[in-house]
């Protein structure tokens, strides 16, 4: 028995669709879109493409489960700093450290997969994440209202979540790491200030 069929044997259910992925990953990350296929997934995932098959209808669908258990794999943590500002820098550093090369990559990578799909980036985001979930900012804006921080107030959620927008168009326009001092002219020259207004 070949090294291949015994990984092959030994693997199943959760364990075979979790290395699939990550091969999957890899794949994306090193070949981009256009060497995402089936073919070269399961090579790296060391299966073979019938056994994708039977878990995803084609690569649409498998670069979205990539995605989704990548995302989740990499969580940032809703920091409690104890103050709102805290809690934002804090969490757009997270999201530095754990999101910009994710989101660089499907900036740059994915063109391919919208003009197949008909889809936008927000529709691909919006997959991949938990339905209904609250956002980090969102949170964190709740939080500083029952501390009293800022007024109970109605906000539109592009306010609540502009901090995010920003850091993520900067990633997307620089193709790299968000540097601090970015970050803290977000949150304390652009999305503070718009907050205390209310």
């Amino acid at each position: 028995m070949s090294s291949r069929e015994g990984c092959t044997t030994r693997r199943r259910g959760a364990a075979l669709e979790t290395a699939i992925l990550e091969a999957a990953w890899k794949v994306l990350r090193d070949q981009g879109y256009a060497g995402f296929t089936f073919e070269a997934i399961a090579a790296r995932a060391g299966t073979s493409r019938p056994v994708l098959y039977r878990r995803w209808s084609g690569r649409q669908e498998l670069l979205v489960a990539t995605l989704r258990q990548l995302w989740q794999s990499k969580p940032i943590e809703i920091p409690d700093t104890g103050s709102l500002r805290g809690d934002a820098l804090a969490f757009l550093m997270q999201a530095d450290e754990r999101r910009a090369r994710i989101i660089t990559l499907m900036s740059v990578e994915l063109h391919e997969y919208f003009r197949e799909t008909g889809s936008s980036f927000r529709e691909l985001r919006a997959a991949i994440r938990e339905p209904g979930q609250a956002t980090a900012l969102e949170v964190i804006v709740e939080r500083a209202v029952a501390r009293g921080e800022i007024a109970d107030v109605a906000r539109p959620a592009r306010v609540v979540n502009l901090p995010f927008e920003l850091f993520r168009q900067e990633v997307i326009m620089t193709m790299g790491a968000v540097p601090p001092e970015a970050i803290h002219e977000i949150v304390d020259e652009i999305w503070l200030p718009l907050l205390l207004q209310g």
